[in-house]
């Protein structure tokens, strides 16, 4: 079984050809970030416009670097949400045109869980029940998988998602876009204990997560220290605090749940400090953690064809007239943001 995969949610353009569900064909991922450099961040309209321009192309090359030709596909895997919504619009009409034109079935797929189905290309069928951690720009949610695709919403964050206060931060020290593995990058040369920097909801016993505030107090830090500031300490510190709370958050949600297995995903699934720290706490605690190889936890059309592979097997078939959903999650009610907590009256 032979899928080809589309993945349009935000800035990069990926196609891929992934066969019987995990062999990888061809993986081609046609990037924008030169074109939002210059913005600091990602121009929806840019995006969706380069989109336009690049997938026809990087459709003909993911065929030629699998050694197949269009006609060769069994099925066509898109994401349909979450996402900007003229990026997802682009990459969903042109994969029902390939559909239609080859009379293929299409499959809808959820960004989201393609970022968790992404650790079966590297190793293989999932060991569930486990525990998930969504991790990316525009969201950090952990989960529970009790079976295939079937999810239970357990925290969330209450504002910024992991991803976008790396990106803010870096602004802030003027890094450019963008910021998750520049600061990566320079935390390895910086002190993680130079400034103390807030863990929002350490310890109040919820499972959600709260990076508004630590953002903040880097942007007020830079301004007191001014031009003594020390970027690399800044950023290793900060970074600290992101996976201190990311690593309770998930080692509690596993001791309590009972579960033995983590499954991480997304693009700051990335970051060397957060898998590193999580490899050792998980393995004192006996703890099987899979985390798919950096390359696969940026957005990719691989992960896409995975996740259409498992639903054909399934028999799930999505209808040409489905549409592009730039709200879409993995559980309804479960979003982006969790509501926030009232304000205690003193």
């Amino acid at each position: 079984m032979l899928v080809l995969g589309i993945e349009t949610s935000c800035d990069e353009t990926g196609v891929a050809l992934v066969a019987d569900g995990r062999l990888v064909r061809s993986n081609v991922l046609a990037d924008q970030q030169t074109l939002h450099a210059r913005y600091g961040g990602v121009v929806p309209e840019v995006a969706s416009r380069a989109h336009v321009d690049l997938l026809h192309p990087a459709v003909e090359q993911a065929c030629a670097l699998g050694g197949a030709r269009l006609s060769d596909v069994d099925a066509v895997a898109v994401t349909i949400g979450p996402g900007l919504a003229g990026s997802l619009l682009v990459g969903v009409a042109a994969a029902k045109a390939y559909a239609l034109a080859l009379d293929k079935p299409l499959i809808g797929v959820n960004h989201l869980v393609a970022h968790v189905y992404a650790n079966v290309l590297d190793h293989g069928a999932l060991p569930l029940p486990a525990v998930v951690f969504v991790v990316s720009g525009g969201h950090t949610s952990l989960l529970a998988m009790d079976e295939q695709g079937a999810f239970r919403g357990l925290g969330q964050t209450i504002d910024d998602a992991a991803g976008e206060a790396y990106d803010k931060v870096a602004r802030v020290l003027g890094l450019g876009y963008p910021g998750g593995p520049v600061i990566d990058r320079l935390a390895r040369d910086g002190d993680p204990a130079a400034v103390r920097f807030p863990r929002a909801l350490l310890d109040d016993g919820s499972d959600d997560f709260s990076f508004s505030g630590l953002k903040t107090a880097v942007l007020r830090h830079v301004r007191q220290a001014g031009p003594d500031v020390k970027v690399a300490d800044v950023a290793a510190s900060f970074q600290e605090a992101v996976v201190d709370v990311q690593i309770a958050k998930v080692v509690g949600v596993a001791k309590r749940e009972g579960l033995d297995t983590v499954l991480l995903g997304g693009g700051v699934a990335a970051n060397s400090r957060l898998r590193a720290r999580l490899a050792a706490e998980a393995s004192d605690l006996g703890i099987r953690l899979l985390v798919p190889s950096p390359a696969l936890c940026t957005d990719n059309g691989a992960m896409v064809a995975c996740a259409g592979s498992l639903a054909l097997e399934r028999g799930e078939h999505t209808p040409l007239d489905v549409g592009a959903d730039p709200n879409l999650q993995i559980l309804p009610g479960f979003g982006r943001r969790a509501p926030r907590r009232p304000k205690r009256r003193r």
